[in-house]
């Protein structure tokens, strides 16, 4: 892969998990909580977002290792439960506001892509950018869906759950680094599959 190449596929990444995190933030300034907005958080600035880690080293190595997909993250929007006017309703729509956000961005390309290719424009740029966008976020947007911490599936499993959730919040703390190494290793490929399958459908194309 070309330079150019590596610089387009992290930019499109980089714009998306900042998407994802802004739509966390504005998620939890709707329910009272201000602390994403104090720190400066609520910015399209990419560089208070860069997590330099889960923004560059994580995506280059994917790339590096031929693994067919990018996967990477922002630094995470600062939060404060506590702060919520609603704290279980409050929960459960910040968490899932940045897999929506991704789902959106997803459905909106898939749209533009398919007007476009409905009037016989089929420039090679346009469908690389359009359908890059479009894989790239229903990827996120499954991946955060997973229960398992730090993820956002597993804060949308606690705001689900009835009555007191600290127990298993206790169990996510102390062995969310374990349950997310046995998830990427054991059970991830069976989900990117999925994904390629549903991009297909939704584009009519083949990644």
């Amino acid at each position: 892969m070309q330079p150019l190449d590596i610089v387009f596929y992290i930019a499109i990444l980089i714009m998306s998990v900042i998407l994802h995190e802004l739509a966390h933030g504005w998620a939890a300034y709707y329910y009272g909580d201000n602390t994403a907005k104090f720190a400066g958080r609520l910015s399209i600035n990419p560089i208070k977002h860069l997590d330099m880690f889960g923004s560059v080293i994580v995506p280059l190595t994917l790339i590096v290792l031929h693994a067919g997909f990018l996967v990477g993250w922002a630094k995470p929007v600062p939060i404060n439960e506590r702060n919520f006017t609603k704290k279980k309703e409050g929960l459960f729509v910040v968490s899932i506001a940045g897999i929506l956000a991704n789902i959106f961005i997803a459905v909106v390309f898939t749209v533009i892509l398919r007007v476009g290719i409905a009037l016989d424009f089929t420039n090679p740029g346009f469908l690389l950018i359009t359908s890059t966008i479009i894989f790239t976020n229903l990827i996120l947007g499954f991946f955060n869906l997973m229960p398992i911490p730090p993820l956002d599936g597993s804060k949308i499993l606690l705001s689900l759950l009835p009555g007191n959730t600290s127990h298993l919040q206790y169990i996510f703390d102390k062995y969310g680094l374990l349950m997310a190494i046995f998830f990427i290793v054991f059970i991830w490929d069976k989900i990117v599959p999925v994904v390629f399958w549903l991009y297909q459908v939704l584009t009519g194309l083949n990644f």
